[in-house]
């Protein structure tokens, strides 16, 4: 057996990064499909294996976590944004973090955070008029923004202020993606790109720092967190063990700043990494499944069903019109606020947000970095290279699905999914490092088709879907979605 994995021959400059730059998407799995489970390649000044095995992927992930870290890319970009913020910290930097941000994510929590979810969501769609064509990736990116600030910060944030990280996210992710020559041109050579790049930081941290200043003297008082007495209640870090206080992860943050375990920075790093991750994974998610729903009726239908029984839409919300008092103000507002354990009931709905996120991850590709020399897949692999554990490829295999580039909810049945390995699928990454956010995200995720698909229908009006990767993996034009009323 050869020691070193088979992969594509690059140029001498910049290796296999310009095949990547091109199509990351195509070029991922074109290497899966020719050259098997571990393929090596270079992009840019380091070597690179793709492992397309779940096996192999759980290894990393799981069993032998211990063994990775999270790799440092040459240009600084990702420190410049993100810090040592949840995504980006290692060793004994990210458990304390995450310890503090655990009862921020607390399932009693985000149960209690569904009539935020709602609201927000109320709010946003009441602006909507049939017959309009909406961005929707736009729309739900605005929402999801309101949501995650006022969940997470307990606090409000201003349409201006939207409007000023939206226009930001463009330069932001356009720092991130690929282009080979990135790595010939260090951080802080002035070109327009890094000008562009500093610039929208530095309005993103003043967004931040404008959020902060709002919620000085509150981070102590109980009425200070959305979700209410309920999530006010649940363990918090051993430093506020002194009676209920608030549990968002803002005021948790800056008691820990009082009692000298946090520094400014600290703070800056997980608010803007919450503000981004914390938007963006479920916007996209969104955004796909609207427009595979527009695309497959069936799906939308049976959707739409279980979004009238969270809500008491349909008939159930025409009968409480007519019956006056509250339940007539629920029924005028869209139906009854669904809640925690309407959403568990959706699980046709959980189905296809799995599919949605099966056929378009967000997160298309992870990185690790070994910190010694390992085997994976039969080959050594050396110390200080990248990993790549593909999203993209696992999920489209068809190793692991039948007709991998259907949209097919049905695989998603208990009997189906059992048959496949564990890591055939995993949006939200695995083992100790797997995504926080995780119930939040899906909560939200079903909180917001339950009241959209409860009343409109979204039917999609653009090209065929062209992806572009960053941070994320984006549409690569706007989703304009002609609003019309059920």
């Amino acid at each position: 057996m050869s020691v070193t994995p088979p992969g594509p021959i690059g140029d001498p400059l910049f290796g296999n990064g310009r095949q990547y730059a091109d199509d990351p998407f195509g070029f991922m799995r074109a290497c899966a499909d020719s050259y098997g489970d571990v393929i090596r390649f270079d992009l840019g000044p380091r070597e690179t294996y793709l492992l397309a095995n779940p096996a192999d992927v759980e290894r990393v992930l799981v069993a032998d976590a211990e063994r990775y870290r999270k790799p440092q890319f040459g240009d600084g970009a990702m420190d410049r944004l993100l810090g040592q913020g949840l995504l980006m910290s290692e060793g004994d930097t990210w458990r304390r973090q995450r310890d503090l941000a655990n009862p921020a994510f607390h399932n009693s929590r985000i149960a209690a955070l569904s009539g935020t979810m709602v609201e927000h969501t109320r709010d946003h769609i009441a602006d909507w008029t049939p017959g309009e064509t909406v961005d929707v990736q736009l729309e739900l990116a605005r929402l999801t923004v309101r949501i995650i600030v006022s969940a997470m910060f307990g606090a409000d944030i201003s349409d201006e202020e939207v409007k000023t990280v939206q226009e930001e996210l463009e330069p932001l992710g356009a720092r991130f993606e690929p282009d080979p020559r990135r790595f010939l041109i260090p951080n802080w050579v002035p070109t327009r790109e890094n000008r562009e790049f500093d610039a929208a930081v530095d309005t993103l941290e003043s967004v931040i720092d404008g959020i902060v200043e709002r919620r000085l003297g509150t981070e102590r008082d109980p009425a200070a967190d959305p979700a209410g007495p309920e999530g006010v209640a649940v363990p918090g870090p051993a430093g506020d063990s002194d009676g209920d206080l608030p549990m968002d992860l803002l005021s948790v943050l800056l008691r820990a700043r009082d009692r000298g375990e946090q520094t400014d920075e600290n703070l800056r790093d997980e608010l803007v990494t919450m503000l981004l991750a914390g938007h963006d994974t479920t916007a996209l998610t969104l955004t796909y499944t609207f427009y595979l729903l527009s695309n497959h009726p069936d799906a939308r239908e049976r959707v739409e069903t279980e979004a009238e029984a969270a809500t008491g839409g349909g008939r159930a919300a025409d009968d409480a019109a007519a019956g006056g008092g509250r339940a007539a103000d629920d029924a005028a507002a869209g139906g009854t606020p669904p809640t925690a354990a309407d959403a568990r009931e959706m699980t046709y709905t959980d189905r296809v947000l799995n599919e949605a996120m099966r056929l378009y991850p967000p997160v298309y590709t992870l990185f690790r970095e070994p910190k010694l020399d390992v085997k994976l897949g039969g080959y050594r692999i050396p110390e200080g290279s990248a990993l790549m554990l593909p999203q993209w490829v696992i999920h489209r295999s068809p190793r692991w699905y039948d007709d991998p580039e259907t949209f097919d909810p049905g695989r998603w049945s208990p009997e189906r999914r059992s048959e496949r390995p564990r890591f055939a699928y995993f949006p939200f990454g695995g083992g100790p490092r797997h995504c926080i956010g995780k119930s939040f995200s899906l909560l939200e995720a079903k909180l917001i088709l339950a009241e959209v698909c409860s009343t409109y229908e979204l039917d999609y009006e653009g090209p065929d879907l062209s992806l572009r990767g960053s941070l994320t993996m984006h549409p690569d034009h706007p989703v304009p979605m002609r609003i019309r009323e059920r």
